[in-house]
């Protein structure tokens, strides 16, 4: 849902870095999950920019991640998929060659970037990604994002 950002006033409060659209999960009274453990959202507001700023009813500290539990995540829309599922699933380039198993998905100012276990440094754009199959365990990208073997 986001991470902790820079404190803002002196009461506990805070910027949430990278929030959710939902502004429904911040409000007061919402519940996040901050290293497993349930923390209740006591303030919410937009400061200057639009920034969404909260404070928590217990102290968090900054870089934190903003959780909710799955079971608590609307379903994705059709052709859509959270970004913690693609995490695991093999990467094959059309034609066949596999490039390995996504490790995690960067957060860059341009496009999110797959980034496999192997090292390589895909990105998440049509040009690139052909297909994501969920139930499968695959996606399958463009030739020539890859360094050749």
């Amino acid at each position: 849902m986001g991470k902790v950002g820079r404190p803002h006033g002196l009461g506990g409060a805070f910027v949430v870095e990278r929030p959710s659209d939902d502004a429904d999960r911040f409000a007061v009274g919402a519940i996040l999950h901050v290293d497993g453990a349930p923390a209740k959202v006591t303030e919410s507001k937009r400061a200057g920019g639009g920034r969404v700023v909260i404070r928590l009813d217990r102290r968090v500290e900054r870089g934190t991640a903003l959780q909710v539990r799955r079971d608590e995540l609307p379903p994705p829309g059709p052709d859509g998929f959270y970004v913690f599922q693609l995490v695991g699933l093999e990467v094959v380039e059309e034609g066949g060659r596999n490039l390995g198993r996504v490790a995690d998905v960067a957060n860059y100012p341009a496009n999110d970037v797959l980034e496999l276990e192997s090292g390589v440094a895909l990105p998440l754009v049509e040009a690139c990604v052909r297909t994501i199959d969920l139930e499968g365990g695959r996606v399958v990208v463009a030739p020539g994002f890859a360094p050749a073997d």
